[in-house]
């Protein structure tokens, strides 16, 4: 087990199915008990989805509460694969799923088209927030709106696509190393990528291996945590 700090930040791995706020709720819940504490402030840099997995910067302390944003404004690394020949309302794994009607023998992406898509997204862009998102509008989350079935109109946001990587590509499973900006939603270029090459697509599975230069390689587990 590893020692909890009760102050400073904490490189966590975040678990599928863990909310962020779970995990710092549990880390909260975790100090106060060590410490007496019931006014520690606890807070993250960038929130992750339930069904992705990866690095989570966690804040422990006023002050450092106070500096998340110096975090959440750095670029970050994920890899994700993408399910090809299929679309998802939600754009990942977790919505409803609908099968593309196309010939996969005739409308099967080459290799060589792969390469060129992911290419063609590298730059700055503008990208619609998905209204499965954590995105407030008008003081509501965008998922709440959404799941009373709600479609309201979001503003683009300005993101930047450093990198592209293709990891895999055995069809329907695509897998990339994407490097982004700030406000990039990688369930949204999943969508994006799928209509471009013409056969749907959804994020399957979503992992982030870094932020800045802070690595999940270096993050705790987070059911490997102890107070002390």
């Amino acid at each position: 087990m590893t020692e909890l700090p009760t102050t400073g930040f904490i490189l966590i791995d975040k678990p599928i199915g863990w909310t962020s706020f779970d995990a710092v709720n549990f880390i909260r819940h975790k100090i106060r008990q060590a410490t007496g504490n019931k006014k520690i402030k606890v807070g993250h840099a960038g929130t992750l989805d339930p069904f992705a997995s990866g690095l989570l910067i966690v804040a422990v302390g006023k002050e450092n509460t106070k500096k998340i944003d110096d975090f959440k404004n750095l670029p970050k690394t994920y890899t994700t694969t993408l399910k090809l020949g299929a679309t998802s309302d939600t754009f990942d794994s977790t919505g409803i799923i609908t099968e593309s009607k196309i010939d996969t023998n005739n409308q099967k992406p080459s290799l060589r088209q792969v390469e060129e898509t992911l290419s063609s997204f590298v730059g700055k862009q503008l990208q619609i927030p998905p209204m499965y998102s954590a995105k407030k509008i008008n003081g509501q989350r965008l998922y709440k709106l959404a799941r009373q079935g709600v479609t309201v109109e979001r503003t683009p946001n300005e993101i930047t696509v450093y990198s592209t990587k293709l990891i895999n590509f055995d069809y329907p499973d695509l897998t990339i190393e994407i490097e982004c900006s700030v406000g990039t939603y990688i369930r949204t270029l999943a969508q994006d990528i799928g209509e471009k090459l013409g056969t749907g697509a959804y994020c399957q599975t979503l992992r982030r291996n870094k932020i800045g230069h802070y690595i999940v390689e270096e993050a705790i587990k987070i059911t490997d945590l102890k107070s002390n």
